[in-house]
């Protein structure tokens, strides 16, 4: 069976932010949204769409099973010849030597009555399967949203911090100027100007940090969503559909997650599958019906052809006494897995629990950050400009006016870092949720619909073409 992914947001995963207006004073106006890197991925991305191709194997099991309530028929036929020789001595009147040539043809039927009603649970069985299937795409298409709007903040907060480090590393070559402009005219010192070299060469070497964050993030996100991310706008925490409080989120999730529907599915399929190897052990009766033809032919022997045709109709009953213990074997090794599979409901529910509960409290967690680090972000700034203001007249040093604005800029990635973990909190509690599907949240995008495919080979007879021609 499938394994589950329930994709769990913490701290750990939130590795880029949307940056508030206090921060982004100058961004440009962009093009594509959240909700349009969502879309492409739901119809591009590569993983969803090979699950979606699995579902429709899965369908396939269905006719499969199906099939052992229909008729078998099947063709044969021989062609043999013969060739005899008389001795001149022995030979008998009327005959010589000569080749005798037999054709049979015929045609054989078989058509299931009861087999201890295998059938009728394995048929049960495929069909509960392919809902559990429809639950892991179900599943997978969630995680796949997840992971394109995580990507797309991602490739958003990189690119804000590149333009913050450009930021300041031209406040920092300003302050180099001055400082090797005052120690000029014998108002500064060889050290400061050293400090503010040194304050220069770091912010290079972070700014470059940055911008090959940039280019991982864009590549993450090419791979999910399938497309390039251009220009990005900005984004806010996810409100569609979100549960008021994590008990109704709980209580939510219990009925509707996909990851416990799937296991639920499967233990059905399960236990279906349980009953059809019981019904090895009860008899098995079926009709058989032939119609066979022969025609000999004896153009060396004799000049006459002898034909016959023969027609056999009945009913077989096969009783099973014992099969070595394969059956019995077969019986509780599905037993036991019935019960493994009810175990895993139970990791389900469990995992979904806990997914929740990081999701609230790392989203509660980000909307506290957000309002402190905007009260970190005003007093750094504002400390800086007071600083400034005392080294003009002696009061404070160039290194006083590098830690200033290295505190700002902390602030800022800091601030920027809490807004994007709030968004993407929000997502991931949707998502432990079960509820980040295209329809709750809004997305503009044409939804697949399996049951398209199921209807279209659930009862098919014939036919070696799949439905879309292949």
């Amino acid at each position: 069976m499938k394994g589950f992914i329930v994709f769990i947001a913490g701290k750990r995963f939130l590795t880029a932010a949307l940056l508030s207006a206090t921060v982004l004073t100058s961004t440009p106006s962009m093009a594509e949204t959240i909700f349009g890197a969502m879309a492409k991925a739901y119809e591009r991305n590569s993983t969803v769409n090979a699950d979606r191709a699995g579902v429709r194997v899965t369908d396939e099991g269905v006719a499969v099973a199906k099939s052992a309530y229909r008729p078998t028929i099947s063709g044969n036929a021989s062609l043999q010849s013969t060739w005899t020789k008389l001795d001149e001595a022995t030979g008998l009147s009327g005959r010589r030597s000569g080749r005798s040539d037999t054709g049979t043809f015929g045609i054989s039927v078989n058509q299931l009555l009861f087999d201890g009603f295998t059938t009728k649970n394995n048929v049960a069985s495929a069909k509960t399967q392919v809902l559990a299937a429809r639950e892991n795409l179900r599943n997978s298409e969630q995680n796949t949203l997840f992971q394109a709007a995580q990507a797309f903040m991602d490739v958003y907060l990189t690119r804000q911090i590149v333009i913050l480090r450009q930021k300041n590393l031209e406040f920092l070559d300003e302050q180099l100027r001055a400082a090797r402009a005052r120690f000029d005219v014998g108002e500064g010192t060889r050290t400061d100007v050293a400090q503010a070299e040194a304050s220069k060469a770091s912010a290079i070497a972070t700014l470059a940090a940055a911008k090959s964050d940039e280019k991982n993030a864009e590549a993450v996100y090419i791979q999910i969503v399938g497309a390039e991310p251009g220009r990005l706008t900005a984004a806010s925490m996810a409100s569609k559909s979100l549960p008021r409080s994590m008990d109704q989120a709980f209580s939510i999730a219990a009925n509707n997650h996909p990851a416990i529907l799937a296991t639920q599915y499967a233990v059905d399929a399960a236990g279906y599958n349980v009953k059809a190897q019981e019904g090895q052990l009860l008899p098995q009766i079926g009709l058989v019906g032939s119609v066979t033809r022969d025609e000999i032919f004896s153009p060396g022997l004799s000049t006459t052809t002898t034909d016959s045709t023969q027609a056999s109709a009945g009913i077989q009953m096969t009783i099973p006494i014992y099969s070595g213990g394969r059956t019995s074997a077969l019986v509780r090794q599905s037993k036991e897995t019935l019960g493994q599979r009810r175990i895993e409901v139970d990791v389900q529910r469990d995992a979904v629990r806990q997914a929740i509960a990081n999701g609230y409290s790392t989203m509660e967690s980000a909307k506290a950050q957000i309002v402190a680090q905007r009260s970190v972000v005003a007093a750094a700034e504002l400390a800086l400009n007071g600083v400034i203001e005392e080294r003009k007249v002696g009061q404070r040093t160039t290194l006083d006016v590098l830690n200033a604005q290295a505190d700002v800029l902390t602030g800022q990635v800091s601030l920027a870092q809490a807004e994007r973990d709030s968004v993407v909190a929000s997502y991931a509690v949707l998502l432990a949720v079960g509820r980040l599907n295209p329809g709750q949240i809004g997305l503009q995008v044409a939804e697949y619909r399996p049951e398209e495919h199921y209807d279209a080979v659930k009862d098919k007879w014939i036919g070696l073409r799949t439905p879309d021609g292949r």
